[in-house]
């Protein structure tokens, strides 16, 4: 079986960058790359002031895919020498890296994404990622926060 890399993608500029690293490091591995998005339904409801908001479900999808693919894009990756497979899938974004790269032989995050707290150099996410990864983890830094 050919090895596979699993990145978590979730349309900020690391992530992007991750992806980018991902498929570099495929390509040296003669890997496959899973490209992954996770996404939840968004909806607001039960705070004071503010409706109940209902979008369908068909357009939450294409919009994570939208992202996913704008993603791939930019990375380079389409129709480059890595195959590359494309997930979206609705859950927590730890939880479904987690359960992505069991079997994989990396998975890629980057330091942090598009979560609120600006202030931290890891976000919620890699590091969940960092203490329960059943594979090796690579997180790939934010150079332009760094710098």
């Amino acid at each position: 079986m050919a090895p596979r890399i699993v990145v978590g993608v979730d349309g900020s500029a690391v992530s992007v960058a991750a992806l980018s690293w991902a498929l570099d490091e495929a390509e040296r591995r003669h890997a496959s790359v899973e490209a992954v998005h996770a996404w939840r339904y968004p909806y607001m409801g039960d705070l004071p002031g503010m409706s109940l908001v209902a979008l369908p479900l068909e357009e939450v999808e294409r919009a994570a895919r939208a992202v996913l693919d704008g993603a791939i894009e930019d990375a380079g990756a389409a129709g480059g020498k890595v195959p590359i497979e494309a997930s979206i899938v609705q859950g927590d974004a730890s939880r479904v890296l987690l359960d992505a790269s069991k079997g994989a032989d990396l998975l890629v995050v980057g330091s942090r994404g598009l979560g609120g707290f600006s202030g931290l150099l890891l976000g919620s996410v890699s590091q969940q990622c960092a203490h329960h990864a059943s594979c090796p983890l690579v997180i790939v830094p934010d150079l332009e926060r760094t710098a």
